[in-house]
């Protein structure tokens, strides 16, 4: 014990002692001066013991009683003003030690209880205050790695939509060639029929039949010549897009459309098989559009290798019983290779010398972020196929 604590101690003991002679000096006094109304001179002795060993404890209680035993035999047990019991007196004397002492017994243990009860509380208190700020400064630091998870994640999902919006500008590099044949077609059919135009209404008479004939085949191949302008700024697009139902066969027909003249000039038979009855999926008309066009891109870049059979594209949408539609890309290219097959959605895993290895993970992306999911397998024949499933009129989270 430090010698402050020791003072401390010290000087409870000497307040709590002399208390105790206060208390007893007070009963001793009260007592000589009511002794004719209070008729059992150790009521107030009493009283003395039980508020010293209440304030200061058993031993104080006992020193009381001590003090309260001189007092009586003193002032109240004759002969008067002298000490020394008679045997008569003994007994009485006996069983008021007794009692004080079994009050001062109760008292101490009831403050005893009392102070365990007080330093119990406070040291909850003071574990429930260390706990709370254990939890606040635990809270706060959750809080800054959410908001720090949140601006991560934020920052994730802006550079997911940048690279998949340029692996769609990659993609529609591959096909230059055959979106310049696509308006090639349609703006030279356009100068042509401009022409028998003017010839017609320069003839003498005027061939008026043949010039409307002329004009509508304008109207018409320019109208063609929109169409897939607008089918590629929409490809093509950035920013956040609104998910709705759509008929997914219609977007593959879309794709489809803007692919013909690359089927064409690597020689590739398209087989669809679309019923017509599939309700609709919800889905991001643009992105499905992205993961459909990689899909065949793969799928004529597996067939281009192909020299001794017929290079035949096959598109085919069915209903699953799980509340799904199916999407079948299937080729009848080289196959899969089984010691690559395992990688084939890594990032930046390409077996193509131009290729930067994204088209397939982001289709898995957003066909994930679709609810659904997408694969590859093997054909019984030639070349392979690769699958996605998307459900049917339900929102996924992304």
């Amino acid at each position: 014990m430090s010698k402050p604590d020791r003072r401390r101690t010290l000087t409870r003991l000497t307040s709590s002692y002399l208390v105790a002679a206060l208390s007893v000096d007070v009963a001793v006094i009260v007592t000589l001066k009511l002794g004719t109304v209070i008729k059992h001179s150790a009521t107030l002795f009493f009283c003395s013991v039980m508020f010293s060993s209440w304030y200061g404890g058993l031993w104080t209680g006992f020193f009381s009683a001590s003090l309260s035993v001189v007092a009586l035999d003193y002032y109240f047990i004759p002969p008067l003003y002298a000490l020394g019991l008679g045997p008569e007196e003994v007994p009485d004397m006996i069983a008021f030690v007794a009692t004080a002492s079994f009050i001062s017994w109760l008292n101490a243990g009831q403050k005893r209880a009392k102070e365990s009860l007080r330093r119990a509380r406070d040291e909850l208190d003071v574990k429930v205050r260390e706990r709370t700020a254990e939890l606040e400064r635990a809270n706060e630091q959750l809080q800054s790695e959410i908001a720090e998870r949140e601006a991560a994640e934020e920052g994730l999902i802006r550079a997911q939509t940048e690279i998949a919006r340029i692996a769609r500008i990659t993609t529609m590099g591959e096909f230059a060639a055959s979106i310049a044949h696509e308006l090639n077609q349609p703006l030279g059919s356009i100068v042509t029929n401009g022409d028998a135009c003017l010839r017609w209404l320069a003839a003498k008479p005027p061939d008026l039949d043949e010039a409307r004939q002329a004009v509508a085949a304008i109207i018409r191949d320019g109208t063609r010549a929109g169409s897939v302008l607008v089918r590629i700024r929409e490809l093509l697009s950035r920013g956040e897009r609104q998910r709705e139902p759509l008929d997914i066969n219609d977007v593959i027909r879309q794709v489809v459309a803007l692919s013909e003249g690359e089927l064409r000039r690597n020689e590739i038979a398209l087989q669809t098989e679309m019923p017509e009855d599939l309700p609709p999926v919800v889905v991001d008309r643009v992105l499905l559009q992205q993961v459909v066009l990689n899909l065949i891109i793969n799928a004529v870049e597996a067939m281009r290798v192909v020299s001794d059979r017929a290079r035949v594209l096959r598109i085919r949408t069915q209903r699953l019983a799980l509340g799904s539609i199916v999407v079948l890309v299937q080729d009848s290219g080289v196959g899969l290779d089984p010691e690559r097959s395992g990688r084939m959605f890594e990032a930046f895993y390409t077996t193509k010398p131009e290729g930067i290895g994204m088209g397939l993970t982001i289709s898995r992306s957003i066909i994930e972020a679709h609810g659904g999911r997408l694969w590859a397998v093997a054909n019984d024949g030639p070349g392979s196929s690769l699958c996605f499933a998307l459900p049917i009129e339900r929102v996924a989270k992304a």
